[in-house]
């Protein structure tokens, strides 16, 4: 049990080969669409301080930072961080990017229920991925089925939090695609279809994984449930 185990390999290789292929397609939409310019020639942060405007995100406060993708939006600080590339880049990726993020400042301004309750479930789920893996292999160890099964529950909390992200990303898809129309700043169809191309394929990873957290705890509960089966035997 704790060798390598080939019954891993039936459960998780295909989410693997899913976040694997995610990750490809995010990477090469995101190579496509950054070679594009928009007709407007903003900036990513141009875009931004123009969505900030128009969204009424006044108290949000706008800074590069390093790194390739690592764009995110910081709810306690209220601060939008951009990678250099969308920062300063004046492609059709960039401003997709950018708006998407600033989706995430509208969700938090609104008070968001869907981005709430991620908030809160982030601390449980710190603590079950870790309580989880002890209690699973503590429970197979002393061959204790009961104490394996509430590391399972303690480790479902991953799922769960991919789950409720699912919702938060997309809303704050759909929220970009708006405001970049509503302000004029994405011209034209093929502009239109780059950007849905790049946040649908963000979107892609996200239900990658989903689909990963959902086949691990899968896996465990095989493990368990086979181990159980054998003690009543």
């Amino acid at each position: 049990m704790f060798y390598f185990d080939p019954q891993y390999l039936i459960y998780m290789a295909p989410a693997f080969i899913a976040m694997l292929l995610a990750q490809w397609y995010v990477k090469s939409t995101y190579r496509k669409w950054s070679r594009v310019p928009t007709r407007m020639r903003l900036t990513g942060a141009e875009a931004a301080e123009r969505l900030k405007s128009a969204g009424g995100l006044h108290n949000v406060a706008l800074q590069p930072v390093v790194g390739n993708l690592t764009d995110h939006y910081d709810p306690r600080r209220k601060v939008l961080n951009l990678s250099p590339n969308v920062y300063r880049g004046n492609s059709v990726a960039s401003v997709a990017i950018a708006a998407h993020e600033l989706g995430h400042a509208m969700q938090d301004q609104e008070n968001y229920y869907p981005l709430r309750l991620r908030s809160m479930l982030v601390p449980a789920v710190n603590i079950g991925s870790t309580l989880g893996w002890i209690l699973i292999m503590l429970g197979l160890f002393i061959n204790m089925i009961g104490i394996a099964w509430l590391g399972v529950f303690a480790f479902s909390g991953g799922a769960i939090f991919a789950l409720a992200t699912l919702p938060v990303e997309l809303n704050a898809s759909a929220r970009a695609k708006k405001l970049l129309h509503d302000c004029g700043i994405i011209q034209g169809e093929e502009e239109q279809r780059g950007v849905n191309s790049v946040l649908n394929a963000a979107a892609l990873t996200y239900v990658a994984s989903l689909f990963t957290a959902v086949m691990q705890l899968l896996y465990w509960i095989s493990i368990i449930s086979g181990r159980g089966g054998r003690r009543r035997r």
